[in-house]
């Protein structure tokens, strides 16, 4: 039997639309995942810790990190950079895991051009009114940020159409449920079984002789 390899699951969605909570509650619920730590240059909220949401760094150290090729791809929101780091990436993949990758849409689209097999993920909340909801019930952001962000959704938005699913955030069990389940339907695509592919006409060809 084949060993299996893990794939890139890239996760985008508004701000506030839950896609942290919906990611560690997928991560908690099976095993076969690894949670791909971001690196950013925006400061800590509070009960955030360094390197298990993010990586907090200097704009001068991320910009040092570009130059070294040290990213899979970064992207700047909000006046910050964000970007996801290389090695851990490859470690997971090559053991087999899902790694799941929290990025804004500019960074999604680099990464899929880069890793075509690479699924897509739009998580969205029920309707915009919960999405305005979410966001104020956080008490961690001025009425000034809440707005941008809901500015940059309306952005967003227009992109929508260039990710493989949307998953609809309303309830976190089954969304969770859901969102697992896409992800063992991609493993079973075509474009992702190429070697399991070419195997099999291998030996049926042989057979044939």
């Amino acid at each position: 039997m084949m060993k299996r390899k893990g794939i890139l699951i890239v996760v985008s969605g508004f701000s506030g639309a839950g896609k942290g909570t919906l990611m560690k509650q997928l991560v908690h619920s099976y095993d076969n995942y690894a949670l791909s730590v971001s690196m950013t240059t925006r400061k800590p909220r509070p009960g955030e810790e360094e390197g298990r949401e993010y990586f907090f760094v200097t704009r001068h150290e991320f910009e040092r990190q570009i130059e070294e090729g040290g990213l899979i791809e970064h992207a700047s929101y909000c006046g910050n950079y964000y970007g996801t780091p290389r090695e851990y990436v490859r470690r997971q993949l090559e053991k087999g895991k899902d790694v799941i990758l929290e990025i804004e849409i500019q960074g999604a689209l680099k990464i899929k051009e880069k890793f075509p097999t690479a699924l897509l993920l739009f998580v969205m909340p029920p309707n915009a009114a919960e999405l305005k909801k979410r966001l104020e019930g956080r008490g961690t952001e001025t009425p000034e940020v809440i707005e941008k962000r809901l500015e940059r959704a309306s952005e967003e938005a227009e992109g929508i159409e260039n990710y493989d699913y949307i998953v609809i955030n309303d309830r976190l069990e089954e969304c969770v449920e859901e969102m697992h389940g896409l992800i063992l339907a991609a493993h079973r695509t075509p474009e992702r079984n190429g070697e399991l592919i070419r195997e099999m006409r291998k030996e049926l060809e042989a057979f044939a002789k």
